[in-house]
């Protein structure tokens, strides 16, 4: 029997979602439990949106939570590299295997073709699908257009009739009739692999024995089943873990709710506490047992039949609980003020605070309330705190649904392009700038005037600004 491996394969595409470190934990657990490996990939082949920043980020929240990984792009292995921008031949390879067998053909369809398709089946009631119009090119027909340079993609085929039977190690077996399985993109115009031809194939010369992946994967399984067997290999054991869902069942969101890991490292949570409620989530606990449990036991007590089939509910205040019993159970007095320390006031922090409140300030007691906002979590505001400036309610209401949507895009947080951001903004609204910042410096700060409001922004990091925003947000009236 094979040794186990199991992986996690994140985009670094944005902020590290708490969704992430669950699924790594998943993942790590089961590959632990039975003396197996664990491996880190870098799924970056959306090449607009994918940021070396985000990549950082991913390895070092990882970490932070205390978990380790034996492949991975910063640590190496046998079976890199483990950056999927890095593997382009290799997908190449394969996509042409593919079309050499005739499992997979050129498209050449235009996005207006395509979308006139989808519009077409909507308006019919029939599922998206691709209709194989390109299937039909002859030989010579699909040398004309690549020598006349139209460009193309490579799809898969997929029959348009029989049953593909998904073996879930938690749900059991689970059918797709093929004709609803779209004729998946393998490789872009551009040269570049998608998601599910990358995926497969990194998954098979990884050695990759069991995926555990979210349960928005599940739909995609019949394709990669069908291109494990278009290339003659074995599939992974697959099992999809239930989204973590908010209070009201809906899926869990940073457009409603706090879902970075970097939110909750800013916030003061401890790691541990962080990655015991993810594994009360994926494993509850049994009669007389209790609830805190350090990484080992975690990975001693889990087991893939308690992992529930119905999303866990990601409940802050049972983490707020936990956390507290930490800092209180588990915290001597030494070890408290060393991890305050480290959280809020480190010398790379400290220095840079001193640069811009050391102007500001006649004594040091001046401090507290000066660089309070930055030590704090949610501000308590009230909507007059926010009025008083040139901008009525509506127009806030405008400016910070658009920075919410804008600072979320920023490729790399800092005050530079945090202040871009709300100088278009201000252009978009026709106001001057300082007008505009004034709303944003109470919303983020608590008051009118503080130190830089764009330094500040970036100090206390796109998490806790997003979250201060929507806050503000809520307090008059919600989204403009």
């Amino acid at each position: 029997m094979p040794k186990v491996r199991t992986r996690v394969a994140p985009s670094p595409t944005g902020d590290p979602h708490v969704g992430t470190a669950y699924v790594a934990l998943v993942n790590y657990c089961f590959a632990k439990k039975h003396g197996g490996e664990f491996v880190l990939r870098i799924e970056d082949t959306d090449q607009t949106r994918s940021t070396a920043e985000s990549e950082r980020a991913i390895l070092e929240t990882l970490r932070w939570c205390g978990l380790s990984w034996d492949e991975g792009p910063d640590v190496g292995g046998p079976h890199g590299p483990y950056r999927q921008s890095e593997r382009s031949s290799i997908y190449r390879e394969y996509a042409g295997k593919l079309l050499e067998q005739g499992d997979a053909f050129k498209c050449f369809c235009t996005p207006e073709r395509l979308e006139e398709m989808r519009v077409a089946q909507r308006a019919s009631g029939r599922p998206s699908r691709y209709d194989g119009l390109c299937l039909s090119y002859s030989p010579e027909d699909v040398a004309r257009r690549e020598a006349a340079g139209e460009p193309y993609v490579v799809r898969m085929r997929v029959p348009d009739e029989g049953v593909c039977v998904v073996e879930d190690l938690r749900r059991g077996p689970v059918e797709f009739e093929y004709k609803t399985v779209d004729m998946q993109v393998l490789m872009k115009s551009d040269g570049l692999p998608t998601y599910h031809l990358a995926n497969v194939v990194d998954d098979h010369l990884m050695g990759i024995t069991h995926v555990f992946r979210g349960e928005e994967w599940l739909s995609s399984a019949p394709k990669h089943l069908l291109l494990y067997s278009y290339l003659g290999w074995q599939p992974p054991k697959l099992m999809h873990l239930p989204l973590l869902r908010n209070p009201d069942k809906s899926k869990l969101s940073k457009r409603k709710n706090p879902t970075g890991i970097l939110f909750f490292r800013a916030m003061g949570y401890l790691p541990e506490a962080l990655v015991n409620f993810l594994a009360l989530l994926a494993n509850a606990v049994r009669d007389g047992e209790d609830e805190i449990m350090d990484l080992p036991a975690i990975v001693r007590r889990f087991e893939i039949e308690h992992v529930p089939t119905g999303g866990p509910v990601f409940d802050l205040p049972k983490l707020d609980w936990l956390n507290g019993r930490y800092i209180r159970e588990r915290l001597d007095p030494a070890t408290f003020a060393r991890r305050v320390t480290d959280w809020g006031i480190s010398p790379q922090r400290l220095t840079r605070l001193a640069q811009l409140a050391a102007p500001r300030i006649e004594r040091f007691s001046d401090l507290g309330p000066l660089l309070a906002f930055l030590f704090s979590g949610r501000l308590s505001l009230r909507p007059e705190d926010l009025r008083g400036t040139k901008l009525d309610d509506v127009e806030m209401r405008r400016a910070f649904t658009l920075a919410l949507t804008e600072l979320d895009a920023l490729p790399v947080w800092d005050a530079l392009g945090i202040e871009a951001v709300l100088k278009r903004i201000a252009e978009t609204l026709g106001k001057k700038t300082r007008d505009v910042a004034r709303p944003f410096y109470v919303a983020i700060t608590g008051s009118p005037t503080s130190i830089p409001l764009f330094d500040s922004m970036e100090l206390l990091g796109r998490d806790i600004v997003r979250e201060r925003l929507r806050g503000a947000l809520q307090l008059l009236g919600g989204a403009g």
